[in-house]
């Protein structure tokens, strides 16, 4: 809010002094409405409606200001974050932007535990007060280095891409998932598998020759243009990553609603450069 903790208070204390009622509880660490309080917020909630349609009707978006909290899946940031911060920051310099960078299944939990105010995830997010809007897909392929040799002219099957380590997502994601299960009916061999929750660190190993990876292609554009990665052909690749915009509905925030609107632009400007 871009204010004390004592600036606060004594708002609030002005606040409850002009209305005279009590609008909070306050007990050790802790803070929550009172019953008058609930029954006051839906025409607080209102109030913050009325001045955002105010700002849109005079068109004046720089008066918009505060702190969004963004939870980010690792895919977005190597790929079309940049443009996104840089598009916010354009459009509304006031607003402050604090970044978590995690996986999916924490972001989600983040979310409905209302300690984010938005984030980019593979979604959607299966809450009744979470508003989820499709942002874009990601085709994932195998790559590896040129240092494997192993053959880009023809397509392999899985279990001969087995021969060498799969570098992939954490376990507790679908990639993950699908690659385990799908081994396991294709292939009686044994074959390791290396897990990462980190997808820069993917690609690290990836390069040094390590094993074969599983990564979005538009994260490697560059290394497969280079050649310092190949994309190998396979007769399977694991589904493709769906992502969503995804924000809490209560209580009301008029940024999570601009911050959309400028996500779903900027989503389609990188897909039209492809």
């Amino acid at each position: 809010m871009n204010a004390t903790q004592p600036a606060i208070s004594s708002r609030i204390a002005k606040l409850e002094e002009i209305l005279g009622v009590r609008l909070f509880e306050r007990d050790t660490g802790q803070i929550r409405l009172t019953a008058k309080g609930l029954e006051l917020l839906p025409y607080a909630e209102k109030m913050l409606r009325t001045s955002t349609l105010l700002r849109d009707r005079i068109g004046d978006t720089t008066t918009i200001s505060g702190i969004l909290r963004l939870g980010v899946s690792e895919t977005i940031v190597h790929t079309w974050l940049p443009q996104f911060i840089s598009g916010l920051h354009n459009r509304f310099p006031d607003v402050d932007v604090e970044i978590m960078v995690d996986a999916t299944i924490n972001l989600r939990r983040e979310l409905t535990e209302r300690s984010l105010d938005f984030a980019f995830l593979m979604g959607p997010v299966s809450e009744f007060h979470i508003e989820n809007y499709d942002l874009m897909d990601f085709s994932l392929i195998w790559a590896a280095s040129p240092e494997l040799q192993i053959p880009i002219e023809k397509q392999l099957s899985l279990a001969e891409l087995a021969k060498f380590p799969f570098l992939t997502y954490a376990r507790n994601t679908r990639p993950y998932a699908e690659i385990t299960r799908q081994l396991r009916q294709t292939t009686e061999l044994p074959t390791r598998i290396f897990p990462s929750s980190s997808l820069a660190a993917i690609l690290r190993m990836t390069l040094d020759g390590i094993g074969i990876a599983t990564l979005p292609k538009a994260m490697i554009k560059r290394e497969l243009e280079t050649g310092k990665l190949q994309e190998i052909k396979s007769d399977w690749v694991p589904s493709a990553l769906k992502f969503t915009a995804s924000y809490p509905t209560d209580p009301y925030n008029p940024i999570t609603e601009k911050v959309v609107s400028l996500a779903l632009e900027i989503t389609q400007n990188y897909q039209n450069r492809g």
